[in-house]
């Protein structure tokens, strides 16, 4: 088994397009080798890394704490199942923030959420004249905000 990988190696392994691990590599969320013709070569470890990465961003991380986050991992060895639970063990509270929104979306899909587009014919959170277009932009009741 190659210890080292090609970008295209990597992209179908991981599912990430080429680009994406570009851009990841520029943002410094993984390393590459350079081989003697100057292509990337992973090492076969970076797949648990994009994993990671992917995972953390459909939990609602940013880049920037993605990137704190990996730099917490240990340098010179393959991250373990322990080190990666010690990341991961935060998400929680996130995850269930994520849960709830999900089945509030549900929930309310036949229902107005406020938009003001006034395009329903019978809204059940009545917005006469988009009056919930005087607290901001965005699907405000949807937010938090209640009609008047």
């Amino acid at each position: 088994m190659e210890t080292t990988l090609t970008i295209g190696a990597i992209a179908k392994r991981s599912g990430v397009a080429a680009s994406a691990l570009r851009f990841y590599e520029e943002r410094g969320l993984i390393r590459s080798e350079r081989a003697g013709v100057g292509h990337r070569r992973f090492p076969r470890s970076v797949l648990r890394r994009i994993a990671f990465i992917v995972f953390a961003q459909k939990v609602g991380l940013t880049l920037e704490e993605i990137g704190t986050e990996l730099a917490r991992l240990p340098d010179g060895r393959t991250p373990t199942k322990t080190d990666w639970q010690k990341l991961s063990g935060k998400w929680s509270a996130r995850i269930d923030a994520r849960i709830a929104e999900l089945e509030r979306l549900k929930a309310g899909l036949t229902e107005c959420i406020g938009c003001g587009c006034l395009s329903m014919g019978k809204c059940k959170l009545v917005n006469p004249a988009d009056t919930a277009a005087r607290r901001g932009a965005g699907p405000r009741y949807w937010i938090g905000d209640r009609p008047d």
